[in-house]
């Protein structure tokens, strides 16, 4: 009987316009990190200001993110979809016409507000209106959306730059996001109860102590000064207050018992360890294909695209493998498909041609489309009804923080080897990137092993 359950029209278009939103937030933030140089130049700004636009982004929507649960019990769905909307505009807008640099600032901050609030919101849409035996296939597609984001970004980013100026980057975004609104405002339905809650004010500035001090440490990793450490130690007392206080609430922002949950805590550690090897990988191969091979950004990008379109195309089909067979077999035959390409990388990597990244590169984002939505689907499912918007929110503020995480620690590593002032950039960058691959390898196995013990034997849907 559930494999003729139909998804409804309006929960796919819904689905949609959330998504739409979601894939705004990611591809902004992907495309502008190629407008760095050309921001630096118009606003005569520093590289270390100029970071501020994706730091700031990515602070905000870390802190955000983890208040979903929050937002879903308080707030209708689609009051939510268009407070995100509405945000996002106005942000996309001040960006576009920003005359100065701390403008351009205010505008990604309302963007982080947009997107910190829509992120979740996808994935509670789908978890609460589609059917159990399609939910595989609709986080798949859910996946795919913000997937492509990452995969067309530095193209996208490169092309508009390069052809029309930055401010366009912002202003093609916003008919898409016009779109998304009016799909949105048609489709999107209540479907769970509204449970008014008060909102804890103390635990939101632990959030930001925590994220505050946590992103700009892994940030400035590579310097390590005197104020790196404050602020690492500053996010570790903020979270240690966070939980603390979230333990002595009986409506806590976000419900951290579900952790009690050994499944699903063993699935929340794959996804994270999962976000941090991508997220890594993401910095090594176009700045290998640049300072390595000597290939302009252009090429670096389009030489990440191919991989980035296969991973997007394999998540809703590992969705569908799930709803047919359960998640052992997507996951881990995806987990180990990234392990082999680590490893071929690690060993290839002081002569890697180009064109041998994008092939390998292919088979790691292969992988990464068969399990990373299947890890959080999987996940979800070791959760009662009432708990998996917290798991859900758990999911989504973790992959924030990998991204910071990530990116910062292979970063580190590569500009530790360039440091050598006896070997060429190209000959350091090379070495760096392999001792960097081969933390990767040991994260991935970590990530294997911890795959192995909790994702379900049989399938649950059956």
């Amino acid at each position: 009987m559930e494999k003729q359950e139909k998804i409804p029209l309006n929960v796919l278009l819904a689905v949609i316009a959330a998504g739409l939103m979601s894939f705004c937030g990611v591809i902004v933030e992907t495309a502008m990190n190629i407008s760095f140089p050309t921001l630096m130049k118009e606003f005569n700004i520093a590289t270390s200001t100029v970071q501020w636009m994706t730091t700031i982004y990515l602070l905000v929507v870390a802190i955000i993110v983890p208040l979903s649960s929050f937002f879903n019990h308080n707030f209708k769905t689609k009051t939510l979809f268009i407070y995100a909307n509405l945000l996002f505009i106005l942000g996309v807008v001040i960006d576009a016409i920003a005359p100065i640099f701390p403008i351009l600032l205010l505008g990604r901050v309302i963007q982080g507000l947009g997107t910190g609030i829509a992120l979740p919101l996808m994935f509670n849409i789908i978890l609460e209106n589609v059917p159990e035996s399609k939910i595989g296939l609709m986080m798949g597609i859910g996946t795919l959306i913000t997937a492509v984001a990452p995969a067309v970004g530095p193209t996208f980013g490169g092309l508009v730059v390069n052809s029309w100026g930055w401010r366009y980057i912002f202003v093609i975004l916003i008919p898409i996001l016009i779109i998304s609104f009016f799909l949105g405002i048609k489709n999107i339905r209540q479907k769970s109860q509204i449970q008014k809650s008060e909102f804890d004010v103390l635990s939101l500035f632990a959030l930001i102590f925590t994220f505050g001090g946590l992103i700009f440490g892994f940030s400035n990793m590579s310097k390590m000064s005197p104020i790196v450490i404050v602020s690492f130690i500053v996010g570790i007392l903020g979270l240690i207050s966070f939980i603390i206080r979230s333990q002595k609430l009986t409506h806590p922002l976000i419900n951290l018992r579900v952790l009690r949950n050994t499944k699903f805590s063993g699935h929340l550690l794959s996804f994270f360890l999962l976000q941090i090897l991508s997220l890594g990988f993401a910095f090594i191969l176009p700045n290998y294909i640049q300072l390595v091979n000597n290939d302009t950004a252009t090429i670096a990008g389009l030489a990440v695209l191919p991989a980035g379109v296969v991973g997007a195309i394999f998540a809703p089909l590992g969705g569908k493998i799930l709803d047919e067979f359960g998640a052992r077999l997507p996951i881990l035959s995806g987990v180990t498909l990234a392990e082999i390409s680590l490893i071929i990388f690690a060993t290839m990597s002081l002569k890697l041609t180009t064109t041998m990244i994008v092939w390998f590169y292919i088979i790691y984002m292969l992988g990464m489309g068969m399990s990373s939505g299947n890890i959080m689907t999987d996940g979800l499912k070791f959760l009662s009804d009432e708990e998996q918007t917290d798991g859900n929110a758990l999911f989504n503020t973790l992959q924030q923080f990998a991204g910071a995480m990530g990116t910062s620690i292979v970063s580190a590593i590569v500009a530790l080897s360039q440091n050598n002032q006896s070997l060429s950039i190209a000959k350091s960058t090379a070495i760096g990137s392999q001792h960097a691959f081969i933390l990767l390898i040991i994260l991935g196995l970590l990530n294997m092993v911890t795959l192995y013990l909790v994702v379900s034997k049989k399938n649950q849907f059956k």
